[in-house]
């Protein structure tokens, strides 16, 4: 028997979502899961997460950089390609580096609420 980590922490580590051990996706940045946990062999490659990654980011970002682009341009008032320029940027740095804890989150919470679909 294993004991699975939460699904924040798999998210986090980007690991198996039942043994917290075996890495959850190929190497580099890539969102692409592995067939089978290294570790437990539990079949990774027949989740589903769809969009709901890309959903979370959509929200994530828009809490995060309009409330902070409205307050730097009441503070500062800089000329509309500054803005362009730095919150591309940010928002491009946002994504590369939380698409794959966020998608390792929504993976882990489909397998604590539906284990019996991936045996």
């Amino acid at each position: 028997m294993y004991l699975s980590p939460t699904p924040i922490e798999a998210g986090l580590r980007r690991v198996c979502p039942r043994c917290g051990k075996g890495k959850l996706f190929k190497a580099g940045l890539t969102l692409e899961v592995v067939e089978t946990c290294s570790d437990c062999n539990l079949a990774l490659a027949r989740n589903d997460s769809g969009d709901g990654p890309a959903v979370f980011m959509v929200f994530i970002l828009g809490a995060l950089l309009v409330p902070a682009a409205l307050l730097l341009d009441a503070l500062v008032s800089p000329p509309l390609w500054f803005h362009a320029v730095i919150w591309t940027i940010a928002a491009l740095g946002i994504c590369v580096f939380s698409m794959q804890p966020i998608k390792a989150y929504v993976v882990a919470l489909q397998f604590k609420h539906r284990p019996q679909t991936w045996e």
